[in-house]
């Protein structure tokens, strides 16, 4: 299985500037829907408010979910920075089953909601809290689905643990760390401020 040379190759500036540039869009992104979010978190068009429809219990155990998955995520990054392969891929399956479990939970919560007629389409508090919540599960979605590729290319395809697939590993940590922060302002603004 090919291994990496002792001295790591830098990826090239464009990778980097294109990588930085998709997060920074995200960021514009998450703004906007934090931002509609606000706006609208307060029309309830006479359907269920905030506190009669959120769990904090189950919030909770989304977040701990997401939040455990990015100790693992470190810990994985570890063993890349060592070019261990058994170590990173034992952490990376821990991280991809708590981040299954935060993405079973979210689907569970939602047709939970859909199911007592607390739908998007009850009213613009509704839309804006689907919209927001649900975008950030499309991206933990997509982050498992970016791991699940770079561990085939190690694996299956027998890459190993080369220069390209460590800088696209560390990418993806990047990108996986940043839902984090999203889930704990989601958390935060969202559930928690709703509720007060």
């Amino acid at each position: 299985m090919p291994t990496a040379s002792p001295t790591v190759e830098k990826p090239r500036p464009e990778t980097i500037f294109g990588f930085w540039t998709y997060i920074m869009t995200d960021c514009m992104i998450f703004a906007a829907l934090f931002a509609t979010f606000a706006v609208l978190r307060t029309q309830f068009a006479g359907g269920p408010t905030p506190k009669q429809i959120f769990d904090l219990k189950t919030t909770l155990e989304e977040t701990m979910l997401l939040l455990c998955s990015s100790a693992s995520c470190g810990c994985a990054m570890v063993s890349v920075h060592h070019r261990k392969i058994p170590p990173t891929l034992f952490w990376l399956a821990i991280t991809l089953c708590l981040g299954a479990g935060f993405v079973a939970l979210e689907l569970h919560e939602f047709l939970g909601l859909v199911a007592r007629g607390a739908g998007p389409d009850r009213s613009a508090f509704l839309s804006a809290f689907f919209t927001l919540v649900g975008t950030h599960g499309l991206h933990v979605t997509a982050g498992l689905l970016w791991m699940l590729v770079l561990v085939v290319e190690m694996t299956v395809l027998g890459r190993g643990m080369t220069d390209k697939i460590a800088h696209r590993l560390y990418a993806w940590s990047l990108f996986w760390h940043f839902l984090d922060i999203i889930w704990v302002a989601i958390f935060t603004f969202v559930y928690l401020n709703s509720v007060r």
